[in-house]
């Protein structure tokens, strides 16, 4: 299991132009989900995610979490994470997990997240989906389990 973590000022998602899941300060976390993973990749990602310390203190130093600065979540799945592009131009995507798997992990990913504590917002897995945020810093952080 992998996300991506950005630190952002406001991020939201749209399907068929209706946004589905809008936030101000927190992180937008793009969700990949491999063959193997299991609920206890999700639960330590989600452990790790929410007590990630990257918001600056009144020192300027990242030491934040998300409950320290009432940030919330938007989860947004996204199988490419998995791409594999060692050979040729087109992407392999045989790594990413099938969809029936992956969207129930993916849930439950989203739902250990809100069970510590932290408004989560969500996309539409599978869904064709226009993501824009304005990152914070910029901060970017990638972590994998």
């Amino acid at each position: 299991m992998k996300i991506v973590v950005q630190r952002v000022k406001k991020a939201e998602v749209e399907v068929e132009n209706k946004v589905v899941g809008k936030i101000d300060k927190g992180f937008l976390v793009l969700v990949g989900i491999t063959h193997n993973d299991t609920e206890k990749e999700a639960d330590y990602l989600a452990k790790k995610l929410v007590n990630l310390r990257i918001f600056e203190d009144e020192n300027e130093k990242m030491n934040l979490t998300l409950k320290d600065v009432k940030g919330k979540l938007l989860i947004v799945s996204q199988f490419t994470l998995y791409a594999n592009c060692k050979e040729g131009n087109r992407p392999s995507f045989i790594e990413a997990a099938r969809p029936e798997m992956a969207n129930n992990l993916y849930e439950y990913f989203c739902k250990k997240c809100q069970d510590n504590g932290i408004e989560v917002e969500k996309g539409i897995f599978g869904a064709d989906m226009q993501v824009s945020l304005i990152n914070d810093g910029p901060v970017t952080i990638i972590i994998e389990k």
